[in-house]
């Protein structure tokens, strides 16, 4: 029970930031926005991609993954300001475990991405992106983004442990979240791929991810929810073990 306060502690203090600045939210929706109304009307005149519902339909659930994937990847650097400033080290020396420390922070990122999801969706709706109307389909898919950011918020924690600069940071960053992107399911089917992407595609963490809410909120197509799920479960453990593991070196 007192490692699920302290998760809940640190979640409730994601939600005091993002209430006194939601300057951050706003501005990486910007990106996420314009694959929509740009990319996805463009692409989907040419034709050349088959897909089984028009193509930004098709591309919306990857774009609302890979906006929160970022969200996620790049919550790491709050953990580099921390130990910078000395706060980190105030936190590690509390009786709270690393493994609570570790999974709630990732799951605070989790809720930073929720509320990037859900700025996008309005903007997808406004464009004409049909959803399946289900609020079941809504909230199990909401579901599987907040855990999965919380996994890939894990990576980013892991990171910090290893990089002594934000600047470091950050170029790791990138080169995790773009490769990830344009190897998964996000923007084509899977079946186009070369098949070296192909192999890499099916333990890309991503590809699951997408996959999952694609089925629940656009095409209905949920054969593969349960292997998704799972699939997601294993991801989630595998990073919150290992970070927590390399917790401490971030402050060494």
């Amino acid at each position: 029970m007192e490692a699920l306060r302290n998760m809940l502690v640190m979640i409730e203090l994601e939600l005091r930031r993002l209430w006194h600045d939601r300057t951050e939210i706003y501005s990486r929706a910007v990106q996420p926005i314009l694959w929509l109304a740009v990319y996805g009307p463009v692409m989907g005149r040419v034709r050349g991609i088959p897909t089984s519902v028009p193509y930004t339909d098709f591309i919306t659930p990857g774009v609302m993954i890979q906006s929160t994937t970022f969200v996620s990847i790049f919550y790491g650097l709050m953990i580099v300001w921390e130990r910078d400033s000395g706060i980190l080290k105030k936190l590690l020396v509390t009786p709270a475990s690393r493994y609570s420390m570790v999974i709630g922070r990732s799951m605070a990122s989790g809720v930073r991405a929720l509320f990037q999801a859900l700025i996008i969706l309005p903007v997808a709706l406004i464009i004409g992106v049909h959803f399946i109307p289900n609020p079941a389909h809504f909230i199990l898919a909401f579901t599987i983004i907040f855990l999965s950011s919380g996994g890939f918020a894990a990576v980013s924690v892991l990171i910090a442990s290893f990089m002594k600069t934000r600047e470091r940071f950050m170029g790791i960053g990138q080169a995790i979240v773009m490769p990830l992107f344009f190897a998964s399911n996000a923007l084509y089917p899977i079946q186009m791929m070369p098949p070296i992407l192909r192999e890499f595609s099916s333990i890309n963490p991503l590809s699951y991810v997408v996959d999952a809410v694609r089925g629940l909120l656009i095409t209905g197509e949920l054969s593969n929810i349960i292997l998704d799920i799972v699939a997601i479960a294993i991801f989630d453990t595998i990073m919150f073990v290992a970070a927590s593991l390399s917790f401490r070196r971030i402050i060494e």
